[in-house]
């Protein structure tokens, strides 16, 4: 029985693969896709250097710069906000269900959109730029750490509450004496993970226009400038790798 069942689940598996490569549309290779790889690995081993710092206008520092301002301010100013989405989500802080489970669903909604969507839709809004950046990654930030924050007060230790209530504390000095104590510590690595994540978000959200290095990126790329390709994409890579070092060894003595 346990054999045939791992052979239906082989086989269901084996559909579904073939399924999704039959859709893929099969137009060939390009005649000139091998001259153009040669290009583009010969820009990206010769990284136009000059590009790190220009005086007199845009260069990779300022891309850099920009992409960490829009980066942060979508993910610590947001979690600010996101607190009182996650006491409303979290099930253990409300005796009614139907609250707890309308601010699970609000975070839901807010989570299905991509950040590039939400970007595009506040370029228009807005216009280009920054900005559009900024409030794309906070808004999809809310969704996401919402979830995350409330699943921290769902699982903390309960005792201390309790203790505080019957000892005739009212339901502020609980909160701020035994639920934040316990859960600030969460809240802040999981907000130092989504700015991990959001610094990669940033970088690909200037591409459509809402600021940063992707800007200069997608101009180099239309431009077909591969030495600034590969210099840009240098400093991203030493960008991310650099927070995420930092960033973990922060977590590490928070958690």
């Amino acid at each position: 029985m346990k054999r045939l069942r791992n052979g239906l689940i082989g086989i269901l598996i084996a559909v579904i693969y073939i399924w999704a490569f039959a859709g893929i549309p099969y137009t060939g290779i390009k005649d000139t896709a091998a001259e153009l790889t040669l290009a583009i690995l010969r820009g990206l081993l010769h990284p136009d250097w000059g590009y790190v710092y220009l005086p007199e206008g845009e260069d990779l520092l300022r891309g850099l710069l920009d992409t960490l301002a829009i980066a942060f301010l979508g993910t610590f100013v947001t979690a600010v906000v996101t607190i009182p989405f996650a006491f409303w989500a979290a099930a253990n802080m409300s005796r009614l269900r139907w609250v707890s489970g309308s601010g699970k669903f609000v975070l839901s909604v807010i989570r299905v959109f991509p950040e590039i969507v939400m970007a595009i839709l506040f370029i228009k809004a807005v216009g280009p730029g920054p900005f559009a950046g900024v409030l794309a990654l906070g808004l999809h930030s809310i969704g996401m750490l919402g979830k995350l924050f409330a699943e921290a007060i769902e699982n903390m230790d309960l005792g201390p509450t309790e203790a505080l209530t019957a000892s005739g504390a009212n339901r502020i000095q609980t909160l701020w004496f035994a639920v934040l104590p316990q859960v600030l510590p969460e809240f802040a690595s999981f907000t130092l993970y989504r700015f991990e994540i959001n610094v990669r978000s940033a970088a690909i959200l200037g591409i459509i226009g809402a600021g940063g290095i992707g800007t200069p990126l997608i101009f180099a790329l239309n431009a077909r400038g591969w030495d600034r390709v590969g210099i840009i994409l240098l400093g991203i890579i030493i960008m991310v790798t650099a927070i995420d070092i930092i960033s973990g060894s922060i977590r590490k003595k928070l958690v």
